[in-house]
């Protein structure tokens, strides 16, 4: 059985999104938070699986309360749902470690099985977020990719992730951005690791932030 605990201000839609949830003989909903201050406080005490998390909440909105979430219960998955396809909000979630992002006009067979499928480990992101979150990760990147492009003789693709690399996107959220294969990606990783020098990760990125830095 699926635990999953509702967080919306709305009592209505969050009434609406636990019928449709209950209708799944394996999930339970286990509680409704009315905000993210009582989202994180109700993860805590009751121990979801999964809580499905509106962003925009009085009180503290989802993206603060997805961070405090993940930073206490690593392990709960947060998915994201929304009726605002923004990306910074879009950004701010999944950087944050949200395991995904759904618009609240999907279907409810959507919303059961992303549920489910977040719960098993994958990144839920339809393919119009996936597109804003690759359209935010190039939106400054002029600068900053020419800077990498010569500091490491980086190619496209690699100019690409290592911008993402540098936003803080983990290996399988850049794979699902980019519509990539998780082996594709780490691949690409590893080839901007061996230009950069670095043993691992964090050399990695500390190499390239410091080139977009100019330093």
């Amino acid at each position: 059985m699926i635990k999953v605990l509702i967080a919306d201000d709305q009592a209505i839609l969050a009434d609406g999104i636990k019928s449709v949830l209950s209708s799944d003989e394996e999930i339970e909903v286990v509680g409704i938070a009315a905000n993210g201050e009582e989202a994180v406080k109700m993860t805590a005490e009751l121990d979801p699986d999964v809580v499905l998390m509106d962003i925009r909440m009085p009180v503290m909105n989802g993206v603060i309360s997805t961070q405090q979430i993940k930073r206490q219960q690593p392990d709960v998955k947060v998915l994201v749902l929304t009726t605002f396809d923004d990306s910074d909000y879009i950004l701010g979630a999944i950087n944050n470690g949200a395991s995904g992002y759904l618009l609240k006009d999907t279907s409810a067979s959507v919303l059961i099985d992303s549920i489910k499928n977040a719960y098993n480990g994958d990144i839920i992101l339809p393919a119009k977020i996936a597109r804003h979150i690759a359209d935010a990760a190039r939106m400054v990147a002029g600068d900053r990719e020419l800077k990498l492009k010569r500091a490491f003789s980086l190619s496209d693709r690699e100019t690409e992730i290592a911008l993402m690399l540098c936003d803080g996107f983990t290996n399988k959220q850049i794979a699902a951005a980019l519509k990539l294969s998780d082996g594709t990606a780490r691949n690409y990783i590893s080839s901007i690791y061996e230009k950069t020098g670095a043993d691992g990760r964090a050399s990695a990125i500390a190499a390239l932030r410091e080139a977009v830095r100019g330093k």
